[in-house]
């Protein structure tokens, strides 16, 4: 169930999201999931521009999965912006069980009938030993609260494309079909509008 900002944001008026930079897996295209790699040389890049941009933004809280690339990329930020960071375990990457660390041809070849039964229910679909984004809508919605709780006004989350969606979806009151359809590229911050349940591209 999306939450409600009279519920958890009384002091929010926006809440920005970034995702992590460029990683050496997303180079390969390599799920990773719960697993981790290294922000690439443009994944750096990526993090250092999307800090200039933030810097003008009043950040007064920076919230982060506790994920290396994340963490990495909020760190980066923080030093530009001047607030220190919060981890938010609740913000972790859609656990991808025995999916994590295979590119989507590996997935294919030795599990054929995997991505069949997704896209018959990309939401209620849940990968072997890991999560469904039903499981990370749930984490979403905790992972919120804590940031409401925070009694920031212009807090920044930094998390992942998938959790993302499901943190667009809490936040925008989207239907799941909405939100599967959202994307996160690398370089790219949104602004949500807490009152109006608005988005915008920053910078």
């Amino acid at each position: 169930m999306a939450i409600g900002c009279e519920d958890l944001f009384v002091t929010i008026s926006r809440v920005f999201l970034a995702r992590h930079g460029q990683t050496e897996w997303n180079l390969i295209r390599r799920r990773q999931g719960e697993l981790d790699s290294p922000l690439t040389a443009l994944g750096v890049e990526q993090a250092t521009r999307n800090a200039e941009v933030l810097r003008g933004q009043n950040i007064d809280a920076i919230f982060t999965s506790p994920l290396g690339r994340a963490a990495r990329t909020a760190e980066i930020i923080a030093a530009a912006v001047g607030v220190p960071v919060v981890v938010v375990n609740e913000l972790s990457e859609v656990r991808h069980g025995r999916f994590a660390g295979l590119s989507n041809v590996e997935i294919r070849m030795r599990h054929p009938a995997a991505f069949v039964r997704r896209s018959k229910d990309r939401y209620h679909w849940r990968f072997p030993d890991g999560e469904s984004y039903a499981d990370a809508d749930q984490r979403a919605e905790g992972a919120l609260a804590v940031v409401g709780e925070h009694g920031a006004a212009s807090p920044l989350i930094v998390s992942h494309e998938m959790i993302g969606r499901m943190l667009l979806r809490n936040l925008l009151l989207l239907d799941p079909r909405e939100a599967l359809g959202l994307t996160h590229p690398n370089d790219v911050i949104y602004e949500v509008d807490v009152a109006s349940r608005t988005m915008r591209l920053v910078g």
